[in-house]
């Protein structure tokens, strides 16, 4: 086996080692082989060969469609909200420190320290009604729901009180 490597020559290509006689039909394989570029593998293409699912090839737009019009030239600019990371990292800050105050006070016995005062959302949106926050969507649907009953204890107070 020593002798034998020592007969051995190198591939330039993939670097294997071969003896002269076989390297002589492995550089052409290998040089053909390593040339080509491989297809990069589609899996969905492979799951649906031989079952009845048709794929469905989407076609760009036409300069008429709507979807043409709306991609290339939206009625208005969606407004970028300004991120807030800051306000809740200190919101998180404190509420470790009182925790912790929280934690010393029951080791030592101490009465319990009052806890902090809650944080308020600049993003959130205040109920009229009820003085509640919520973010724009629940806003929404909650300011509808509370007007009407409100309008409904109004009307059941003023009916019980004539």
């Amino acid at each position: 086996t020593a002798a034998q490597r020592q007969d051995l020559v190198r591939c330039t290509t993939c670097g294997r080692s071969f003896a002269q006689d076989v390297l002589l039909r492995h550089d052409p394989i290998c040089r053909k082989i390593f040339n080509k570029k491989r297809k990069p593998f589609n899996s969905l293409k492979q799951r649906l060969q031989g079952t009845e699912i048709m794929t469905v090839k989407k076609q760009p737009p036409q300069k008429g469609d709507i979807r043409f019009v709306f991609l290339f030239f939206p009625l208005q600019k969606q407004p970028v909200k300004k991120s807030n990371w800051r306000q809740h990292h200190e919101d998180l800050i404190h509420a470790i420190r009182s925790a912790r105050q929280v934690t010393k006070a029951l080791k030592e016995g101490r009465p319990l320290p009052p806890p902090p005062p809650p944080s308020i959302n600049p993003d959130y949106i205040q109920c009229p009604h009820c003085s509640r926050r919520f973010n724009e969507a629940a806003a929404q649907r909650h300011i509808k729901f509370c007007e009407e009953q409100a309008a409904r204890r109004a009307f059941a107070a003023k009916a019980t009180g004539q």
